[in-house]
């Protein structure tokens, strides 16, 4: 099995960007080295984009609204209307794109305008009706004045910075080409003070290093106001992603209860089925011979008992993979704990629960430890396992753990994958943490829920 690799993609990480150990930098403060990263010309130039990108989304909102409202004692206002808060959309799927490519902010698309009819009445109507084209429309107005701030004060202490700090290289150019010692700091009829000796000149470098340092962390401040009303207004909106999350666990459900379905068909008709109808041609035989051959008979009847002892416990196999009786009777301590006898490696149990939770609950978390313990006795090639059950607040926490070869991977087609899938189901999480060489921990959460 391939290792799993586990992590997440930052929201500030670039693949394309040099990593700084390779120039030297990255053995400098996160201070001294953020004005010559990456990461700070692309905040920086977001925020020089985003007074234009305002004005125009500005201006057309407010005008597009105002002729709209003007109208509205006609007909043509209600299109013009539909048109302002359209146009709004597009402005913002150009801010999200921006967003994405310049601050590393990930927003999804909202849900689209849905008329309910054809015709362009239909799409007004929905367009109107659309809480995702106001709230655009919310923020082509909110972001205007902001942008103008964000604008000024990082224009400000970035050319500030900069051209304070390189003061030195450029100081020659005041007494030769404007009549002047230096830069002058304060001047007025009859006395003048210039920055032009070099204490001054030093002094007014050192000053621009501060100014230069401190100004990624003041574009990073006004860019995190930036990310929050992107994501909170050009986003979609909670409902909107929890209606996505439900539909698609409905299938995860769906297809999940079909395949339980068709492995219980294939059990019954592959084993206990097949074997009861042996059974009967069987019992048959042993009645012909009863008169004829009573001692054969006895054998066949003996060798029938013997069947329908084998069919009763492929019975209960199957109804314990089903949902067990000493889960229902008895619950998850005693359930697990059968389960942890019939693997291959010694298992302890602990399960410390002070009540049961809901059945359903219940039964996802013996499935899903019974399922990760036939993994530890198929392939971890462990000497022990741990089976750890406990409640955090509002979740119910599995941990399975042994000290097997590892490698254990959640990816497409295997076990792991599909029990990422069914715990999704019900908002669970799957956590797997097994390098090459071992141990593996395996981590379920699930949500909470009284019986």
């Amino acid at each position: 099995m391939a290792t799993q690799q586990y992590g997440y993609r930052s929201e500030y990480s670039y693949d394309d960007e040099p990593c700084p150990r390779r120039h030297g930098l990255g053995r400098l403060p996160a201070g001294l080295r953020a004005p010559v990263e990456g990461r700070a010309w692309r905040e920086f130039a977001y925020l020089l984009l985003s007074l234009p990108i305002a004005v125009v989304a500005f201006v057309w909102s407010v005008t597009m609204m105002s002729l709209g409202a003007g109208l509205l004692v006609t007909f043509i206002g209600v299109p013009v209307l539909a048109a302002a808060l359209a146009g709004t959309r597009g402005l913002g799927a150009v801010e999200r794109a921006r967003a994405r490519g310049l601050l590393g902010l990930e927003v999804g698309s909202p849900e689209p305008v849905r008329p309910r009819g054809g015709g362009p009445l239909a799409w007004m109507g929905a367009t109107l009706k659309s809480g995702v084209s106001w709230r655009h429309l919310l923020y082509s107005v909110l972001h205007f004045p902001w942008a103008v701030f964000s604008f000024s004060v990082a224009i400000a202490f970035w050319t500030t910075g900069w051209s304070l700090l390189t003061y030195p290289l450029w100081q020659w150019v005041f007494p030769m080409y404007a009549g002047q010692a230096g830069i002058q700091l304060y001047g007025d009829e009859s006395h003048s003070v210039y920055l032009n000796n070099p204490f001054e000149i030093t002094l007014t470098a050192v000053f621009g290093l501060l100014v230069t340092l401190a100004t990624p962390w003041i574009i990073r401040a006004l860019t995190t106001v930036d990310r929050v009303m992107v994501g909170g207004l050009l986003g979609p909106s909670r409902l909107a992603s929890r209606v996505v999350e439900l539909e698609s666990d409905r299938g995860v459900v769906v297809d999940t209860a079909a395949a339980d379905l068709r492995r219980i068909e294939r059990d019954l008709h592959d084993g206990a089925q097949a074997r009861l109808v042996s059974l009967a041609m069987d019992l048959g035989l042993a009645k012909e011979k009863l008169s004829e051959d009573p001692r054969t008979a006895a054998r066949m009847v003996d060798e029938a008992h013997g069947e329908v002892k084998t069919a009763l416990q492929e019975l209960r196999d199957l109804a314990r993979g089903i949902h067990p009786a000493v889960l229902t009777d008895r619950g998850l301590d005693a359930a697990l704990s059968s389960v942890a006898s019939r693997c291959t490696v010694p298992v302890t149990v602990e399960v410390d629960l002070e009540e049961r939770p809901a059945p359903a609950i219940e039964g996802i978390a013996y499935f899903t430890v019974s399922e990760l313990l036939q993994n530890v006795s198929k392939h971890s090639r462990a000497t022990r396992a741990t089976v750890d059950v406990w409640r955090t607040r509002d979740r119910l926490m599995l941990q399975v753990a042994d000290n097997g070869i590892g490698g254990a991977a959640a990816a497409t087609g295997s076990g792991l994958a599909g029990l990422t899938g069914r715990l999704d189901a019900v908002d669970g999480i799957l956590l797997v943490d097994s390098p090459t060489a071992g141990p593996t921990r395996i981590t379920a959460e699930l949500p909470w829920r009284r019986a």
